[in-house]
């Protein structure tokens, strides 16, 4: 149950404590980027997208700004099941001990979800926008003169979207339990949300219609999945708050 015994401002120390740790974790684990970041770079490099294409650097400062921001990409993903533990730490003590071990575990599966996403995005989505994008510059007959940064870039624009949207279940599942939302709200609002992954789609993918499909499809099936979820998910908690309604009666 709710712990009644705190006060706003306990909650607020409690709430600095838990971003102190992920800060410190993400301190760390940068530094770890640093290590990381380098081999990574020059593998990605030598892959099938890119092997056609010569990376040049447009600005001096370029080379340096890609391993930083690879460095603090590795560092949010290592960071990222600590945030997650984190937050259901925060909010645990507002749990019943059963509501405390399944929201625990979404943690592993939102993890998951997670790298679903990046991988579905990198090893499906990424090469046919690229090779789409080399073929038609060969058609128009365009030489490609490609900057390391720009390529980066739009590699980080396709990949990191997709593993935070393929949350959408495990926060929809969270949001039911905790009864912020309802199966019913979810599907009143198919249609603006459909819109609204649209949008997403189109933000997330260059101008062109199937690239556009196919990042906006599995959104929609990701949409309609967390429906089916949400309505499990709200099923347990009338079932739990009929049991602690007969359990009270009985007193």
């Amino acid at each position: 149950m709710l712990d009644r015994d705190m006060s706003v401002y306990d909650h607020i120390g409690e709430l600095r404590k838990r971003v102190i740790i992920i800060a410190s974790f993400f301190f760390i684990s940068a530094i770890g980027g640093f290590f990381l970041a380098e081999p990574i770079i020059v593998y990605l490099q030598q892959t099938r997208e890119a092997q056609d294409l010569t990376m040049n650097a447009f600005r001096l400062t370029d080379p340096i700004k890609i391993f930083m921001q690879f460095s603090f990409i590795i560092a949010f993903v290592i960071t990222f099941p600590v945030t997650l533990y984190q937050l259901w730490a925060f909010i645990s003590p507002g749990l019943y001990e059963r509501e405390r071990r399944v929201t625990l575990s979404y943690i592993p599966i939102s993890l998951l979800l997670f790298l679903s996403g990046l991988a579905f995005s990198y090893f499906i989505l990424f090469p046919f926008v690229v090779n789409f994008m080399n073929r038609l510059a060969v058609r128009l007959e365009i030489n490609q003169v490609i900057g390391v940064n720009e390529y980066f870039q739009f590699l980080f624009q396709l990949t990191l979207p997709f593993g935070l949207l393929f949350q959408m279940p495990v926060v929809v599942m969270f949001l039911t339990r905790l009864g912020i939302i309802t199966p019913a709200f979810l599907v009143k609002v198919r249609k603006f949300a459909y819109f609204v992954l649209l949008v997403i789609g189109a933000l997330i993918t260059p101008p062109e219609l199937l690239s556009h499909l196919m990042v906006t499809f599995p959104l929609l099936v990701l949409y309609e999945i967390s429906i089916i979820i949400s309505r499990f998910g709200y099923k347990k908690v009338k079932q739990a708050e009929a049991r602690l309604e007969e359990e009270l009666n009985r007193k």
